[in-house]
């Protein structure tokens, strides 16, 4: 047993979601959203990089050693899976690392509407997931990839860094590949993919034009291509995608994207004051017709509208969402003004002034 692993059990103990262990600290626990230290000697350079030195490979070592910082993945067999980063900074070494539970929650524990466990049975296309950092985007994407496990009869091709939630083959094959471990980029992933009879290809992050090409490439041949974004709504999602690409090549990617996307799950993750916990408001956007047409023509700022008056489909705006969280006593008013789009609409439910002096 790592000397680590008791910061692991403490952390899953106390249900926090992410450990923090720098030089110079004690260790921090994220539980719910907050950072609470731990009671714990402040750790030096040395017995850090010794601790943390325990649980990774020689060559991930080696990259860190050179580059600075480096992802990994990390399992306490019966207890959980922790995706960790390595980094220096100015006392020494740090890493924080999130924990990846070794259940995956279905759809329905997680509460989440009907048309997201939908998008689990298409055909073709790609759908996106995307949010800031922690908003919970693994784990809606495990849970509609454990559905697809579940009722289709397919292979499963997972590219991630770390691989995070490991699905078991049930109706479906799945096979997972690290990058870094298995293949060197997730670009060279996909390049590979189109040849290993993948059906449905899950790319843990789309970093750069290369892997967005790549991906869009893939859902216009036939496959089912799930992936996630750092963006904060639907239709900035649409932007950042074309946007990545040379201006010379932006009215061909609007056309070709128009096509191939299916759908965007925007989510960002509230902490619940009714109960201990969090939940995720979720922005959805499905592409009918009427949307590919906004895409194309380059209107995304008309998307919103278009979410709007597409609520028959499934879909419905962050706003929307965050305002029945807020009606049913599950979020704060404060939480849902610092977290909405249109500021206007939920100034009236605060008791005080905006604390953001710039939104005023």
């Amino acid at each position: 047993m790592a000397q680590i692993d008791a910061f692991f059990k403490l952390m899953h103990e106390q249900g926090a979601s992410d450990l923090h262990m720098v030089s110079g600290q004690q260790p921090i626990l994220r539980i719910r959203g907050d950072m609470e230290k731990v009671k714990y000697n402040v750790m030096g350079n040395d017995d850090l990089k010794a601790m943390l030195y325990e649980i990774v490979s020689e060559d991930k070592i080696k990259v860190f050693e050179e580059t600075g910082d480096i992802d990994f993945g990390y399992e306490i067999p019966g207890l959980a899976r922790y995706r960790g980063n390595l980094f220096q900074q100015k006392y020494g070494i740090g890493a924080v690392f999130r924990e990846i539970p070794s259940t995956i929650l279905t759809c329905e524990q997680l509460g989440l509407p009907g048309v997201v466990s939908k998008l689990a049975t298409l055909p073709k296309g790609m759908v996106l997931v995307t949010g800031p950092t922690g908003s919970g985007k693994s784990t809606t994407l495990a849970a509609i990839v454990d559905q697809a496990n579940k009722l289709r009869k397919d292979h499963i091709l997972t590219i991630e860094d770390p691989i995070e939630f490991v699905h078991k083959s049930q109706n479906c094959i799945v096979n997972h590949r690290e990058v870094g471990l298995h293949t060197k980029s997730f670009s060279a992933a996909l390049r590979g993919a189109l040849r290993e009879d993948p059906d449905i290809i899950l790319v843990g992050e789309m970093r750069d034009l290369e892997t967005i090409a790549l991906a869009m490439e893939a859902a216009m041949t036939g496959h089912l291509v799930f992936g996630t974004l750092h963006t904060l709504n639907a239709n900035k999602t649409v932007d950042r995608v074309i946007e990545i690409f040379p201006s010379s090549q932006q009215a061909q990617v609007r056309s070709t994207l128009a096509d191939a996307l299916k759908a965007v799950v925007s989510q960002t993750l509230f902490k619940r004051v009714d109960k201990k916990g969090r939940c995720a408001a979720l922005e959805i956007l499905i592409c009918t017709p009427a949307v590919r047409n906004l895409i194309r023509e380059g209107k995304t700022y008309q998307i919103p509208s278009a979410m709007q008056t597409g609520k028959k489909y499934g879909m419905q705006t962050l706003d929307d969402a965050i305002l029945d969280l807020m009606n049913k006593g599950w979020i704060a008013a404060e939480d849902a003004y610092v977290n909405c789009i249109d500021k206007g609409k939920f100034a009236q439910f605060l008791k005080k002034p905006p604390a953001d002096f710039t939104d005023v």
